[in-house]
């Protein structure tokens, strides 16, 4: 039996419907969509996290191992244990929050906010173990259920116009079409995007790798041709790399031995908050998208990738980085046919392959990672068939879920407003009683959480 035929026995890939080379070229695509990551997250973090002795780059460097390692980690047991195609890494949003709100913010020392991840992360792994997130998650009303998927695609959709500059900011409007032929970055990327969707209306496979790897080595050269502005990072002008993380690896033992318990408590409170309906939001959202769910709308089985993700914080918090989170940008590698872990582990391979290789992955262009959140938004989109819009509790409570994800910035908080609308309409409707009693309780107690974020009692 030859290496081909033991991943797909070990993978079952083809009761999945799909195929060994499938199954890699899908993990290449959700590696290449997610790589940015190796180098946003390490500048962000770097902001807080000064360690003496050591420059900033040096600081970088660290950081970005911590975070190859932690998304490796992760997303190697959402391969082997869970069997499902998603990618984990820190998550941005949470990164900045870290950084900004409670380190640089609130005064919080770095290691004592790395603790409170780890905290997280423990807490995650309990809850999972006795079925309490999976639980939760299966209360969610079922228009909220059916439509994340199309509120990440246009949340995606929306970062991904805003990094190519075809959407850009304005004060009269908040947003305008931007001066794309005007920037010769946003040009490069304009016309990848358009190589990537006419490859894939072509239905070729690799489609989005095919875009992302073109544009990426057309800007390289165009750089080294002189074209470009030299300011921009390509192979060549990138440092080596360096190893030793031992400053920042366990750091968050430290952090547990002066704790404000106020402080600590309520910043454990928000990561546990933002990470729990983030996750949720991705699961279902990538699963609706890769028809994973069953007929009530659940995704089987989903407290192991649940489990894979608190794996990955708890991992994450011990080697130096903010919380793991599964990875919206999954759904590139979904849309190139991956259906079984089998994809994730192609995803911990590359992770960890990038180790040796971390300068040149940082060299990949923003402007070129971005165009599959484009392409992946659009084709999310298709997720809104599936809401019964003439239903007004289904109607308001999926409309909010995908319009306050890219309004608000947050698949947190995008279904947080489905959930909360959904029993309000029901009543209004006369249909209360449809209602589940743990359906008005997370209703009630986000409800709270929101009003009290708001008139800054809490983080």
């Amino acid at each position: 039996m030859g290496l081909s035929d033991t991943l797909a026995e070990r993978f079952d890939v083809e009761s999945h419907g799909s195929d060994v080379r499938t199954e890699l070229v899908a993990g290449l695509t959700t590696f290449l969509a997610m790589s940015y990551i190796i180098v946003v997250n390490p500048f962000i973090l770097a902001d807080a996290i000064q360690i003496p002795g050591y420059e900033f780059f040096e600081v970088v460097q660290m950081i970005a191992i911590a975070t190859v390692l932690s998304a490796a980690v992760g997303t190697a047991v959402m391969a082997l244990y869970a069997n499902r195609p998603f990618g984990l890494a820190p998550g941005l949003g949470l990164n900045a929050f870290f950084a900004y709100t409670v380190v640089l913010g609130l005064g919080v020392p770095w290691q004592t906010a790395l603790a409170a991840v780890f905290v997280e992360g423990v807490l995650f792994i309990l809850l999972t173990l006795v079925g309490a997130r999976e639980y939760v998650i299966r209360l969610f009303p079922e228009p909220v259920k059916r439509s994340v998927g199309a509120g990440i695609g246009l949340f995606l959709l929306f970062i991904g116009l805003q990094e190519l500059q075809i959407v850009v900011p304005d004060e009269a409007t908040l947003v305008t079409l931007g001066g794309v032929f005007a920037n010769p970055w946003a040009i490069l990327g304009v016309l990848g995007l358009v190589l990537t969707f006419v490859l894939w209306a072509r239905n070729v496979t690799g489609a989005i790798v095919i875009g992302i790897a073109t544009t990426s080595i057309a800007g390289w050269a165009l750089t080294l041709g002189g074209v470009f502005a030299r300011g921009t990072v390509t192979p060549e002008t990138l440092p080596s790399a360096q190893y030793d993380i031992t400053p920042l690896a366990g750091a968050f033992v430290d952090g547990l031995a002066n704790i404000d318990p106020l402080t600590f408590v309520l910043v454990v409170f928000t990561f546990f908050f933002v990470d729990f309906f983030d996750t949720a939001g991705t699961l279902i959202g990538v699963s609706q998208f890769g028809d994973f769910l069953d007929d009530d709308g659940d995704l089987p089985d989903m407290d192991k990738p649940l489990m894979a993700d608190a794996v990955g914080t708890t991992f994450g918090a011990m080697v130096g980085t903010s919380t793991v989170t599964t990875f919206i940008e999954s759904s590139a590698g979904v849309e190139e046919g991956g259906r079984t872990g089998l994809t994730a582990l192609v995803v911990a391979a590359l992770f960890l392959a990038s180790l040796a290789v971390i300068p040149v992955v940082a060299a990949i262009p923003e402007y070129a990672s971005f165009i599959a959140l484009i392409v992946v938004g659009v084709m999310m989109l298709q997720g809104l068939v599936e809401v019964d819009w003439d239903d007004p509790a289904w109607a308001v409570s999926a409309g909010l879920t995908v319009t306050v994800m890219p309004f608000a910035y947050s698949i947190a908080d995008g279904l947080a407003a489905g959930i909360v609308a959904y029993p309000i309409i029901k009543l209004a409707v006369g249909e209360g009683d449809e209602v589940a009693l743990g359906q008005y309780a997370i209703a009630a107690l986000l409800a709270i959480y929101y009003v009290l974020s708001t008139a800054d009692l809490i983080l």
